[in-house]
């Protein structure tokens, strides 16, 4: 599958975000996050339209390269040439997001097998291990009203995520967000293996809670033990990962 470059086509800025979304997108892809075609991962472009790069609906997220994302407005308009549809549903749930949340410049959301086992769970998130104190300091629910086509859900999704970085929809699968496109990954590698650890933990003996007040100030200590710089101590890393496996991602 040929998709011209759109690289002397967009400014720096948009070719950078393009490089960094569909580099996002092929890394879920490879740590087994992806579920066919069916989520998606959005990033505003900085700027006072609102307007937002969204995945091309019908590729895998392993297919997805910076010049196939699709450029959107607020009312789902495609404002890039494609031959590919954008999904109405993940279009609902992002751009209820983007619209309330400024500082929310991504969007990821998934169906992990994990993450949708813990999402059906009445407990919800336990306190049972250190990746679970980073989301429990920032995490909110969202009850299940089925596939999101309802207009009327938009503002159930924001009244719900507030201000928190973690959103749990239940019965549905994970959310995170985030300043940034890394800071957002690495948001949802926490959530997912947060569940993983859960549901595997589920499946020995009795299980042991964290002190309650450990959970206070997470936010500073994830500062810290990120030398203050955020997603940005292992994106680098993660990029050249993907450099290693296929570096079709930034075409």
């Amino acid at each position: 599958m040929q998709i011209a470059s759109l690289k002397a086509r967009v400014s720096a800025e948009e070719w950078q975000l393009r490089c960094d979304l569909a580099a996002a997108y092929r890394l879920v892809a490879a740590y087994g996050w992806s579920d066919l075609v069916f989520t998606h991962i959005s990033a505003r472009i900085p700027g006072p339209e609102h307007h937002f790069l969204i995945n091309p609906y019908g590729l895998l997220f392993e297919e997805i390269t910076a010049s196939s994302l699709v450029k959107v407005d607020q009312e789902c308009r495609k404002l890039s040439e494609s031959s590919f549809p954008v999904n109405p549903a993940g279009f609902l749930i992002h751009s209820a997001i983007h619209q309330v949340r400024e500082d929310a410049g991504c969007v990821l959301h998934t169906h992990s097998r994990a993450g949708v086992g813990v999402s059906a769970q009445q407990c919800g998130v336990l306190p049972i291990s250190q990746q679970s104190t980073f989301v429990l300091s920032s995490l909110a629910y969202h009850d299940y009203e089925g596939v999101a086509l309802r207009e009327d859900e938009r503002m159930r999704l924001q009244a719900d995520l507030g201000t928190a970085s973690f959103l749990m929809l239940r019965n549905h699968g994970l959310l995170a967000v985030g300043r940034t496109i890394p800071d957002a990954f690495l948001n949802m590698y926490v959530f997912e293996n947060t569940c993983r650890i859960q549901i595997d933990a589920q499946a020995g003996g009795e299980l042991v809670h964290v002190n309650p007040a450990i959970l206070q100030g997470m936010q500073e200590v994830m500062k810290t033990a990120t030398a203050g710089l955020g997603a940005g101590v292992a994106w680098p890393a993660l990029l050249r990962k993907l450099e290693r496996m296929d570096p079709s991602y930034r075409t």
